[in-house]
């Protein structure tokens, strides 16, 4: 009789969900051979390659594909028992406020992993703009914010630093233009940064959208009727960064600012903080590779 031990499978969806063995280690909180020797464990158990290594990344062979939708459920499914049939400690509401622009791709995985720790645990999840949440956090509304700000701030822990990229529409040339096309927020932290460079580069640039709306920049920018800023890595999936060859300025980093993550607060927030650090850490270390790459 062959069983199948979930802690391994974990393991292989994290490898799967990461894009490689560093990042799911460090995910997982595990060191990189202890992933792979799991990984290991589980292809010799079943008898099968899993991971195809052949390339410069990982990537899962037909038989892992086939693995990962059953190990998904297999986890989903531990999981639920555990957290029926044992008694948790923890319980009630936490408020995380999160800007409109950093919420993907680092917060639906904090937000799965932290229900997976304390299902009986609601988090509600604010997403408006820095200055609002850093109001908010003051009045006590929120109990853990992140802003988007363009330095460290004292009161505040800086978890990530990312570059500010130029941002467009797949093949698109509204980045050519003159004046250049810009989809702004209203009250967009980045905003004074774009206006400033361009203006030092000496060029011309119009408001195509000025909106408190990401949705509406997004489908401006998706048409190839305007171009804006993004922290690198946060981009929406169907736009790309704007390789312009030097046409665009270069645009200054920003921090990413955690406010409520200092030790010795509720343990449920500081397990919280902690989750929004290490994804947001990873988020940033993901950035640099590809830039050393």
């Amino acid at each position: 009789m062959r069983n199948l031990d979930i802690t391994t499978l974990r393991s292989f969806v994290a490898v799967a969900d990461q894009g490689g063995v560093t990042r799911a280690a460090g995910f997982l909180h595990l060191t990189q051979s202890a992933v792979s020797m799991q990984l290991k464990r589980l292809e010799e158990l079943l008898g099968l390659q899993l991971l195809d290594r052949s390339g410069r990344t990982i990537a899962l062979t037909a038989s892992g594909e086939q693995l990962l939708a059953y190990a998904r459920r297999m986890i989903a499914l531990n999981d639920e028992v555990i957290s029926k049939l044992t008694d948790q400690a923890f319980e009630g509401e936490v408020v995380l406020g999160v800007p409109h622009d950093i919420v993907y791709p680092a917060i639906p995985r904090v937000l799965q992993r932290f229900n997976a720790d304390f299902p009986r645990v609601r988090v509600q999840l604010v997403s408006s703009y820095s200055l609002q949440l850093k109001d908010m956090y003051k009045r006590g509304e929120c109990d853990v914010i992140l802003t988007t700000e363009p330095s460290s701030v004292d009161g505040a822990e800086t978890i990530a630093e990312l570059p500010l990229r130029w941002i467009g529409a797949p093949g698109g040339s509204a980045w050519r233009k003159r004046p250049l096309p810009l989809a702004l927020g209203r009250r967009c932290l980045f905003r004074p940064q774009v206006i400033s460079a361009l203006d030092a580069a000496g060029i011309p640039w119009e408001l195509s959208v000025e909106t408190e709306n990401d949705r509406t920049i997004e489908a401006t920018v998706s048409a190839d009727l305007a171009v804006y800023a993004a922290l690198e890595g946060t981009e929406a999936a169907h736009l790309e960064q704007i390789e312009g060859g030097g046409a665009l300025p270069d645009l200054p980093a920003h921090m990413i600012n955690l406010y409520g993550g200092e030790p010795g607060r509720d343990a449920v927030v500081e397990a919280l903080a902690q989750l929004v650090r290490q994804n947001f850490r990873l988020l940033a270390g993901t950035q640099l590779r590809a830039v050393v790459g």
